[in-house]
């Protein structure tokens, strides 16, 4: 690289690890002065709180690190343009496309370490994270909605429940369904109440009926109150809301896939988190390509106005980011176009912004 590149990496670089380090540890003050209650009234160990911080700090940086990009290019950008030094590179013969070229590589870098930490680390911060979270801040507290579950245990067993409940690992209406390999039904066992005994995994069943299907006469068993084991576990009937973002990708797609054979209701928002492992990288890259075409030209009103620009175009990607991935949680948009929508409409103004820099 000549001596040009490497002048505009370190500024990328530098800037962008410069609001990093900012930013943090304002993130922290301001979720430790909101916790501080409850940290305090759950007597949360001095340790566990350090590492629940640690992991707080992955998380977050993970979370925002595409906008920090973004505003460090064009902080860095503006000053070089202000400085008068973009209109000298560019005068000495050097295309636009030429000058991008030093961003596009410190994009890949950070872009690189982004994906390898979204894939391994991360995950394993946000398990630490959440469950700090869930353990001290919502103590006492539903982390679950009742809701009704359906799930294929196996090749050869289905199961429904209502009003299952979670925190007290309780379910109401319950059958477990039984197929031979032709799927005939060979058995049908129904509940009013399930619930589950922890202690030695059992499950007691109240006003339980086993029909048996034979070729001429069914067989009932009906009793009152049974103690029973179950092909299941009570924790896969509903896995905890945050438990894709706590799966390595590899993991992830094998949950996936195991709960679309269960007939999960939540395939949706699993899918969101595993597509944007992929996407948010990406953006960084679309982000780029946005800042130095709008902070390349120097402007009157200097620095400031290219800030509130980007900030503009920082919260419209966040609004549209985070629209179409409620949108696609809540009903059947498709998930892969809605965690990649925005990166398309900002990849379409990053070309055209693009262009008119050139110009």
């Amino acid at each position: 690289m000549k001596i040009i590149d490497w002048y505009i990496l370190k500024r990328y670089l530098a800037t962008f690890t410069a609001l990093l380090l900012m930013f943090i540890p304002i993130g922290i003050i301001v979720n430790l002065s909101e916790k501080i209650d409850d940290i305090t009234e759950n007597n949360a160990p001095l340790g566990e709180v350090l590492i629940f911080y640690g992991n707080f700090t992955i998380y977050f940086a993970n979370l925002l690190f595409p906008i920090f990009l973004f505003l460090s290019i064009i902080w860095f950008t503006s000053k070089l343009a202000n400085n008068t030094e973009i209109i000298a590179i560019l005068s000495s013969g050097v295309s636009f496309g030429r000058f991008l070229r030093p961003y596009i590589i410190g994009a890949s870098l950070v872009c690189g370490i982004a994906l390898l930490f979204s894939m391994y680390l991360v995950p394993t911060a946000s398990q630490g994270f959440n469950e700090f979270k869930y353990k001290y801040f919502k103590k006492g507290r539903d982390v679950q909605e009742t809701e009704n579950v359906y799930r294929q245990i196996n090749d050869n067993e289905f199961i429904f429940a209502t009003n299952f409940q979670p925190n007290s690992k309780t379910a109401r209406n319950f059958t477990l369904e039984h197929f031979n390999e032709n799927d005939e039904m060979e058995f049908k066992i129904s509940a009013s109440r399930l619930r589950f005994n922890p202690e030695d995994s059992t499950y007691t069943l109240n006003n339980y009926v086993k029909r048996i299907i034979n070729e001429r006469d069914d067989i009932l068993i009906k009793k009152t109150k049974i103690d029973t084991i179950l092909p299941f576990e009570f924790d896969e009937l509903t896995p905890v809301e945050y438990i894709a973002e706590t799966l390595t990708y590899g993991e992830l797609k094998e949950f996936i896939a195991t709960e679309k054979r269960r007939g999960s209701g939540n395939i949706s928002t699993y899918e969101i988190v595993a597509y944007k492992r992929w996407s948010v990288p990406v953006s960084a890259f679309i982000l780029t390509i946005i800042a130095v075409s709008v902070s390349a030209m120097k402007r009157r009103g200097g620095m400031g106005v290219n800030l509130a620009i980007g900030i503009v175009i920082a919260f419209a990607f966040i609004f549209l980011d985070k629209v179409f991935g409620t949108i696609a949680e809540k009903s059947t948009f498709s998930p892969m176009l809605a965690v990649w929508f925005s990166n398309i409409v900002f990849g379409i103004l990053a070309v055209y912004l693009l262009q008119k820099a050139k110009r």
